[in-house]
């Protein structure tokens, strides 16, 4: 049964508990990305028939495979995909940021340059698993940014083929290339490159322990997005909610992981029983039961705050990935907001509508690291660069400055070299 706790004013760690890794894979994830290094795409197919129990003569999905696949897919869920693709599409197409050029008096120009990105690797989880989302929110912005070439690589199902559902979001997101493999070996193959895999800048998607510990072993040799812990969803609600809604809202994170974490803050004792009776109903209703018990006994929680000011304060310290103010005023608060990778307003605005729908993205920043990081958007696939222009006479009018700042530091050559041109034309 979940816990409940009165007085908000709590850390996070006393919450959503630390995850405890209970196995470390980092000696197989190395054993795994050193096979790939050296073997290329027989380490692949290698690795798929183990895991995947699917045997491939090809790893690359052809685009007759795409087009198979698109039209087994129902018409109605492809016209769902379109419109989630075409909100995702809408709200990010605003962060694009363009290039500048800063032109100072006396012969001084600066600038910076924004570069896509020119290949990223998308992970997608397969088999069995169907994330066509997944696809959506991180094949929109990365192609919106302008990147040239979005490699997706995903597992195949026993028959060697791909989730239809998956092959049609790529299709409809555009990606240009899918290959069949998954696990750590995909993300080895796409931060060195095989024969059928292309080496990519960036690597993004989530995935198992082993695909995060192979992200955290490649990083360096390529750019991630992030090392993305268990779902968490924090509500803050008063006494005017629905309990069987907050309920729901809970168990919509809870059934994604035995390590998710579901919070309800609340001003209303009445409000914490009903929601805990609902979890008791809703819970074996689930096709996911077991899983959404686990998550609720292990990681959740019902806070009793004193007021909904209380109730910000604690969600500050918390920093969920998820924050639903379930409130009839929850613009009144939304300044308030400091740590949040998304906040979800009003008693209309259940999380799963940024999942799938609205358009913002939904790989956000877990584990509390809201209080430092974002949600994925278009920054993620461009890099910036500066550049510098000065004329003779506005190098020589600073000249001096520098090489005496360069002195200080006990960099005698950058003095020479700020000086050096002033001194050769004198």
């Amino acid at each position: 049964m979940i816990r409940t706790i009165y007085g908000a004013n709590i850390r996070r760690g006393e919450v959503f508990p630390e995850t405890e890794e209970t196995t470390d894979v980092s000696g197989i994830v190395s054993e795994i990305i050193e096979n790939v290094r050296k073997n290329g795409d027989a380490a692949l197919k290698e690795y798929t028939k183990k895991f995947d129990k699917a045997e491939l003569e090809s790893l690359i999905v052809t685009q007759e495979e795409i087009e198979e696949a698109f039209h087994e897919v129902e018409e109605n869920y492809i016209r769902i995909l379109k419109t989630a693709r075409d909100n995702i599409e809408n709200y990010h197409k605003r962060q694009i940021r363009s290039s500048y050029i800063i032109s100072e008096e006396k012969g001084i120009v600066l600038g910076q340059k924004v570069i896509p990105m020119e290949r990223v690797g998308l992970y997608v989880p397969g088999g069995t698993a169907a994330y066509p989302s997944t696809v959506l929110m991180n094949s929109v912005p990365a192609k919106l940014a302008g990147v040239s070439e979005l490699v997706m690589v995903t597992p195949p199902m026993k028959n060697g083929k791909v989730n239809p559902i998956i092959l049609a979001a790529a299709k409809i997101g555009g990606v240009d290339t899918v290959i069949k493999t998954g696990g750590a070996q995909a993300v080895a193959a796409l931060a060195y490159g095989t024969e059928s895999v292309p080496r990519v800048d960036k690597i993004v998607g989530p995935g198992n322990v082993f695909v995060q510990e192979a992200k955290k072993q490649v990083f360096g040799k390529v750019a991630i997005d992030m090392i993305a812990g268990p779902s968490e969803i924090l509500i803050v609600a008063d006494g005017t909610c629905d309990a069987r809604i907050v309920a729901a809202d809970m168990l919509s994170q809870a059934e994604h992981d035995r390590n998710s974490s579901a919070v309800l803050i609340t001003t209303s004792e009445d409000l914490a029983k009903g929601v805990t009776a609902e979890l008791e109903r809703q819970i074996p209703l689930l096709p996911r039961a077991e899983i959404a018990r686990e998550s609720i006994d292990k990681n959740g929680r019902i806070l009793i705050a004193r007021g909904i000011e209380e109730a910000i304060d604690a969600a500050n310290e918390i920093a969920p990935e998820h924050l639903e103010l379930c409130l009839d005023n929850p613009f009144d608060f939304l300044d308030s907001i400091k740590n949040a990778g998304s906040v979800f307003l009003g008693k209309n605005c259940p999380e799963p509508l940024g999942d799938y729908y609205a358009g913002t993205n939904h790989v956000l920043p877990t584990l509390g690291t809201a209080r430092f990081s974002s949600p994925l958007s278009v920054d993620d696939f461009v890099k910036k660069t500066s550049f510098t222009y000065y004329t003779a006479e506005a190098l020589d009018a600073v000249a001096e400055d520098i090489a005496y700042f360069a002195e200080q530091e006990g960099l005698s050559a950058h003095a020479r070299s700020a000086m050096a041109r002033k001194t050769y034309r004198d």
